[in-house]
């Protein structure tokens, strides 16, 4: 049987990480992989790599171990590689195989340097704290005083490892068993957590504990029988924090939030009769992230395929990392030298070095740099076609449009036939709003190289920017083979307006969450067509698609029975095969409806108004759709109102400058889009930028104002203050090109004025 490797995760999971600027590492030695998650456009970047039975994982600057079937392996980053490994031009960080050290099958659990970079990690077979050195398989340095002698019979099973001012200090065990397999006797009770500098007993009666970890002044771990994360504070007793939907092993912290993986565990006799079983009937397997100041789940990613236990995570400091085996080709030429052997090496092609430094600088973001770096190159060689192309593409991602465009217009020279510096020059012209000239150089890239899809893309898009929506949602399909996206792999036929009557058709979703609600006005259309419809989507936004009409079965990401459905159609593909026209587009002032088993506070004043001031940072144009939350407050000005807050994430600073103007902040309610509808319900108006919260707060029939950039997404088209798909929204829009926020708030606010009055 063919093994796949997949997964599906919450935007909220994707947004973490990239405030965090981190990634995930993740073992799991039941499907024998090294998986790093990555936050990747619209989406979570998932990089699996063979590894033989990989558990405990340890970092520090520029390392990390893992303990594998009987060998522990260091990795080592050379950021240099990274762009050349083929896992994309923006990895900043590629960990390399180092170091290889051979144990034996010992068993490696939970490891970690200390503060003198020694690397510690749990034997468990042999039921002891154990060290490395250069002349044996391991070390022993310490055991519970309970085990009597070393042997290979695991008797405590001794798993879980916590540090604490830069030492070991705690350690997990599942039983206080001083005989082969002891620990077997008492799952569910059994489970303790130790102190190793006294051997005292810190926490005890446990359902198989796990990855005790210091942090905030507090020891947190993991019931890992029970599904549990667990805090104990100095002289209290534990706490339940959260309960999660599967057996909680491995643990590490972002800020205020706990990320946790989770295993589905299986059914045998080492986990029958758990607590977990009976309270959770179907386990994920995946990582969890859960707000340690209120206990509420706030994301997730969930493996799809053959991962169904995790053993440890790692939070990672960068943005896009790599990992690559022992048998990649880059080995054979990556190389880390002393610095006196650098600095004697023979100099490379004269342009290859500027070159890749202006490209690493491109990737990074440094964009400023990147120019002066492209600049320099193309004084001494000014024909050079890649520098001079890849110095166009840097213009245009800094925005320098004029710039851009005096610059691609001569790789134009260089290279008539180049269809990639015509899609640029039509990006380039799009963002002046010259519209013709966008058009133009978009059709010369299509005459160029018919199958050139990203110029079908966005050509695509600004017809249907310019209302012509028939041609336009032709020319969108062509977004599947684009790079950003990813198409849904699916055995079943992709429905494109044939007769469907006897059939049952799957909807995925796709894109952001205001994608998904702006585009199930047309499921109840579907519905009409087919014999049921499924959809398929984001657990966030589960509830509420499943009460649009039509709708037969709402599924959030998992495995699907090939027997559930006949045909498939991308959600943002039916207007397409409906053949949805201005003239017959459906346009009702509610359509979305929320269940009845949501309840939120109820939410007091007269008149109530609710903003949203950024969407989400990952998001193509969020530096145009976006402002800051001191902009969006000066709409509160002189306005006898109550304003909620309905932002998520809110950082600290945010937070104290909601409270110091009454603004009151609704976070803690939002999580699932079913009780932030039920909080907008409540509201007489919302003001938002272009984001998911504008389109949820519209599809309830609310009065949004809606605040728009000068060049703002194609679905509001180029000018009105009104929108065709919303008949309750307004729009206000930029007047001038980029952050000119100021005069859309006082619009608004002088608006708002003037609404507060006939209210």
């Amino acid at each position: 049987m063919t093994e796949t490797f997949s997964s599906k995760s919450t935007d909220s999971f994707r947004e973490l990480l990239t405030l965090g600027k981190c990634n995930v590492l993740v073992t799991t030695y039941q499907a024998g992989q090294v998986v790093m998650l990555r936050p990747q456009g619209q989406g979570i970047n998932t990089h699996f790599m063979g590894f033989d039975r990989p558990m405990g994982i340890a970092k520090r600057n520029n390392e990390i171990t893992i303990g594998g079937a009987h060998s522990i392996t260091t990795f080592r980053n050379l950021a240099a590689v990274g762009p050349k490994v083929g896992q994309g031009e923006q990895v900043d960080a590629c960990y390399l195989p180092r170091k290889n050290h051979i144990t034996g099958a010992i068993d490696v659990h939970e490891m970690g340097y200390d503060k003198f970079d020694k690397l510690w990690f749990i034997n468990t077979k042999m039921s002891c704290l154990c060290t490395l050195d250069g002349d044996h398989s391991f070390k022993p340095e310490w055991r519970p005083p309970f085990i009597t002698a070393y042997d290979l019979t695991d008797r405590c099973h001794l798993n879980g490892l916590g540090f604490r001012d830069g030492v070991p200090r705690y350690v997990s065990m599942l039983g206080a068993y001083d005989e082969p397999g002891g620990w077997r006797k008492n799952k569910i009770s059994g489970g303790q957590i130790m102190d190793i500098t006294t051997n005292e007993v810190m926490v005890d009666g446990l359902c198989m504990p796990h990855s005790p970890r210091w942090y905030q002044d507090s020891l947190w771990f993991l019931s890992s029988g029970s599904g549990q994360l667990m805090r104990m504070k100095p002289g209290e007793a534990p706490e339940v924090v959260a309960e999660l939907p599967g057996f909680a092993r491995g643990l590490d912290f972002i800020d205020r939030y706990a990320i946790i993986g989770l295993s589905q565990i299986r059914e045998s006799s080492t986990f029958a009769g758990l607590p977990l079983t009976k309270r959770v009937e179907e386990r994920q397997s995946g990582v969890w992230v859960v707000d340690t100041q209120n206990g509420q789940i706030v994301a997730f990613l969930v493996f799809t395929g053959n991962v169904q236990e995790v053993f440890e995570i790692k939070v990672l400091p960068h943005q896009f990392a790599a990992i690559v085996d022992a048998q990649s080709p880059f080995l054979a030429t990556s190389y880390e030298l002393p610095q006196q052997v650098l600095n004697n090496l023979a100099p490379m092609d004269p342009i290859q070095a500027p070159l890749e430094a202006a490209s690493r600088a491109h990737v990074d973001g440094e964009l400023d740099t990147a120019i002066k770096l492209y600049q320099e190159i193309l004084q001494q060689v000014p024909e050079h076609p890649a520098s001079n192309q890849q110095y166009g593409l840097c213009l245009i991602d800094a925005k320098q449009w004029d710039a851009a465009i005096k610059q691609l217009k001569h790789v134009m020279q260089l290279n008539p036939d180049n269809a990639e510096a015509m899609n640029l020059l039509g990006n380039a012209y799009q963002e002046q709003l010259n519209i013709e000239q966008a058009m133009h150089w978009f059709e010369q890239a299509i005459a160029t190289d018919q199958q050139f899809a990203p110029a079908h893309y966005n050509r695509g898009k600004l017809l249907l920017k310019q209302r012509h929506y028939q041609e336009g949602w032709d020319e969108y399909e062509w977004r599947w083979q684009t790079p950003q996206f990813v198409p849904f792999k699916c055995d079943k036929p992709l429905w494109q307006g044939e007769d469907i009557s006897d059939k049952t058709i799957l909807v995925h979703s796709e894109q952001g969450n205001g994608d998904h609600i702006m585009f199930w006005r047309f499921l109840p259309l579907l519905a009409e067509r087919c014999k049921a419809v499924i959809y398929f989507g984001p657990e966030n936004l589960a509830p509420l698609v499943a009460e649009i009409p039509g709708v037969s079965q709402s599924r959030i990401p998992g495995a699907l029975s090939k027997d559930l459905f006949d045909v498939y159609c991308p959600l943002m593909s039916l207007p397409k095969f409906l053949d949805i026209t201005l003239e017959n587009l459906p346009a009702p002032k509610r359509y979305v409806n929320i269940p009845k088993q949501v309840v939120v506070s109820a939410l007091q004043g007269d008149i109530k108004v609710g903003l949203a001031w950024a969407g989400s940072p990952s998001h193509v144009n969020d530096v145009n759709r976006s402002m800051g939350l001191k902009d969006m407050l000066a709409v509160t000005q002189g306005i006898d109102a109550q304003f909620y807050s309905l932002q998520m994430p809110v950082s600290a600073d945010d937070r104290a400058l909601l409270a110091q103007h009454n603004v009151i902040d609704l976070e803690p309610e939002l999580p699932g889009y079913a009780r932030t509808a039920a909080l907008i319900d409540q509201m007489d108006l919302v003001i938002s930028v272009d984001t998911a919260i504008a389109h949820l707060a519209a599809a309830l029939g609310k009065e949004t104002w809606v605040l728009l950039s000068q060049n703002a997404d194609w679905r509001w088209h180029l000018e009105s203050d009104q929108s065709e798909w919303y008949p309750t929204v307004k729009l206000i829009r930029q007047q001038a090109p980029a952050k000119d926020w100021q005069s859309v708030i006082q619009v608004a606010n002088q608006a708002l004025e003037a609404w507060k009055k006939s209210n």
